[in-house]
């Protein structure tokens, strides 16, 4: 009998949710993690159609001496821009769609694959995803966990985490909503119990 496919889990959450964390423990349970952020920064690279279009787009200034994107230049251009900034994800969200596709269609038969993405809703990366999975944590704790990990004040905090989806919003359109407002312990175990249901099918067969 062959394998079944891989299954693949949509993750997402906002800021300081626990995303990452989450995504870290179920790749040591044995999920193939594909992160798009780290794809994200791929899609930035020299040669690529997506830098070239990005240089295109924002002109010289934001390639730095050593010929890569200057991501920092290139932040200061589209943060608090919303025309600037969709001109950006317009270029390098389809890249890092292609990508994150790319890697799922190369994930062996019979595993779990979980793509890591912070915008998954918003750049509409929801197809051939089995379930989502969205992390949340209450907003106070969000916002202590930003200021501690980043070193901002709270209201930048406060800007950034409203200029996101809410909680509400992605959770609406989950089929599994992990809250990580407690301790890591809770995180893990809620994480176990999704993990072991998605492997009864395989024990099954």
């Amino acid at each position: 009998m062959n394998a079944p496919r891989s299954t693949i889990v949509g993750l997402t959450g906002g800021i300081a949710s626990g995303k990452s964390t989450a995504a870290q423990y179920l790749g040591r349970l044995g999920a193939r993690v594909v992160d798009c952020d780290r794809l994200g920064h791929r899609a930035y690279d020299p040669g690529t159609p997506s830098f070239d279009a990005v240089r295109q787009a924002f002109g010289a200034e934001v390639v730095g001496e050593d010929g890569c994107i200057d991501r920092r230049a290139l932040g200061g251009r589209v943060f608090g821009n919303p025309a600037e900034m969709k001109k950006l994800t317009d270029i390098v969200w389809p890249e890092i769609g292609r990508l994150a596709r790319a890697e799922m269609a190369a994930a062996p038969p019979g595993g779990i694959t979980v793509l890591e993405a912070a915008v998954l809703f918003e750049a509409g990366w929801l197809e051939g995803l089995d379930e989502i999975w969205v992390v949340v944590a209450d907003p106070e704790t969000a916002v202590a966990r930003t200021m501690a990990r980043d070193g901002l004040d709270e209201a930048a905090v406060r800007m950034r985490i409203d200029s996101q989806l809410s909680d509400e919003e992605r959770a609406a359109r989950a089929d599994v909503v992990i809250d990580n407002s407690a301790s890591l312990h809770d995180l893990h175990r809620q994480l176990d119990a999704h993990w072991q249901r998605l492997l009864e099918p395989r024990r099954a067969s």
